[in-house]
Parts: structure tokens; C-alpha cells; sequence
């Protein structure tokens, strides 16, 4: 039976959030955001994410992405975020803050598995790699449908640089590339992404995706490419969807 999920997507700039349908990955309430705090400590971001719960979705469990590597609730990195929040275990103090169940886990994760169970990776067997252009370069190794999780492979070097340093949608904008020659850039990428995993299908996602009219056609790539169908709402919905695991389990949901 559907039931309604909390989604929370932390950025460096905005946390999005929405209500999810457990059954569908709809959203049902629209997509919102706030500013993200400044300095987003892990105080101030913690806080403020148990007082979007408390106010936005009471009484419903809560999945958050992080840009962090996350293991076991704990942030091992903080990448865009105050370094406070590096070590902190804050999958356990949402907990006690709202309440309610409550799974971390890593940004491009969360897209990686609403756009698995949802969106363009859907029945895709194999190897699958979601790729999420923003900030930085996030990654999400699939494999037959498993999650390998923290790949973090925007810090792959290429070239002796890392890649997100070349080739993600921030660079592109604060160093006023066009398309073609963004899209140079990120062909670099995707070869060493062919050439050390060799996936069956790389989704572009994050905010970029809804531009992929305009530099599809650009991308090579050994292995299929499609856009991200699920947008913006991704993480939110991944992130819900990761903790509509926990509550199946814990509820003993899914006889």
C-alpha cells in the first residue's frame, strides 16, 4: 500500500523538498527549496532540515541526500558544505530530531535510485552509471540493479585533473563555454568512464539534463546515453525512496 515519504535534496545552495507516493515515486506535494544555511554547519544544517520535516511533513519518515559520502549515517566528506559536518553522524540526530525513521545517504546516490526504479535506468539490466552535472560531477554505479554506493567519481582525475574540475555544469558556466565546447570536455569524461567500467548506459542527470537538446547530439560515448528523466526531483525522490525500504522492513510491509 502507497504512503507518503519525506524527501529532503541538500545542495550547497538550497535544500529541495517534497512529499513522495511510496508506490508511484510521485511527488505529492509541489517541489520546494530553502537557501541552505551560511555556514551550512552541522548544526545549522541538521536543524534545519528536522524543522523542514516538522513543518512540511510531520509524523512521515524522512530520506536525505547529502553531497557527502555517507556510511552508516555518518558523513565521511562534505563536499560544499561546512568541513563540521565531516564525521558527524547525522543519519541518528535526524532521527532524534524528528521522530521519525530517517536513511542518509549521498546525492548522486538518491538520483541514481529514483532514475533506477522511475526514470531513464528503468529495466535496464548490467552495468548502469547515472551521472549528475551541477556543482560538481556526482556518480551512481549500478550493477544489475545494485547499488554501489560512494562511487564519488567526480573526483576521477583525467588527464591529471579531476574531472567535475573540467567538466561540470559550474565550470561551464563560470568559464562561459558554449556547448561544443562543454561538451569536448565532458566526452573526455565519459571515455575514461567507458574505458574503466564499461557500462551498458550512462544517464546525464542534474540540473543540465533539461538542457540535453542542445548538447545530446554533441556526446559521444561508447555505451547508450540518456537524459535524466526525473529532473530536478530526483534525489528528493531517491531519497525517499531509500527510506521506504527501512519502514517495509521494520513494518514487515511487502508480504
Amino acid at each position: 500500500m502507497s504512503s507518503g515519504l519525506f524527501g529532503v535534496d541538500v545542495g550547497g545552495s538550497s535544500i529541495k523538498y517534497a512529499t513522495v507516493d511510496s508506490g508511484s515515486g510521485r511527488l505529492l506535494t509541489p517541489l520546494s527549496s530553502i537557501p541552505t544555511p551560511q555556514p551550512g554547519t552541522a548544526a545549522a544544517l541538521t536543524g534545519a532540515i528536522i524543522e523542514l520535516a516538522r513543518s512540511a511533513a510531520p509524523g512521515l519518515p524522512v530520506g536525505a541526500a547529502l553531497p557527502s559520502v555517507i556510511r552508516n549515517g555518518v558523513a565521511l566528506t562534505a563536499a560544499n558544505l561546512h568541513p563540521s559536518l565531516i564525521g558527524h553522524d547525522i543519519q541518528s540526530q535526524l532521527r532524534a530530531g524528528t521522530g521519525q525513521p530517517v536513511v542518509c545517504l549521498n546525492d548522486a546516490d538518491a538520483a541514481g535510485v529514483a532514475e533506477l526504479r522511475w526514470g531513464a535506468a528503468r529495466g535496464v539490466r548490467g552495468t548502469v552509471m547515472v551521472l549528475t552535472f551541477g556543482t560538481g560531477i556526482g556518480s551512481a554505479l549500478f550493477i544489475d540493479g545494485r547499488l554501489v554506493p560512494n562511487t564519488e567519481l567526480g573526483h576521477m582525475e583525467v588527464g591529471g585533473v579531476e574531472g567535475e574540475k573540467r567538466a561540470s555544469a559550474r565550470v561551464r558556466a563560470d568559464e562561459g563555454l558554449d556547448w561544443a565546447q562543454w561538451s569536448a570536455r565532458v566526452n573526455v569524461y565519459l571515455d575514461a568512464i567507458n574505458a574503466l567500467f564499461w557500462p551498458e548506459l550512462i544517464v546525464i542527470g542534474g540540473g543540465v539534463s533539461e538542457e540535453f537538446a542542445r548538447f545530446g547530439s554533441l556526446l559521444r560515448s561508447r555505451a547508450a546515453l540518456a537524459p535524466a528523466r526525473l529532473g530536478p526531483a530526483a534525489g528528493v525522490v531517491g531519497a525517499a525512496m531509500s527510506v521506504a525500504t527501512m519502514v517495509g522492513a521494520t513494518t514487515g510491509s511487502g508480504e
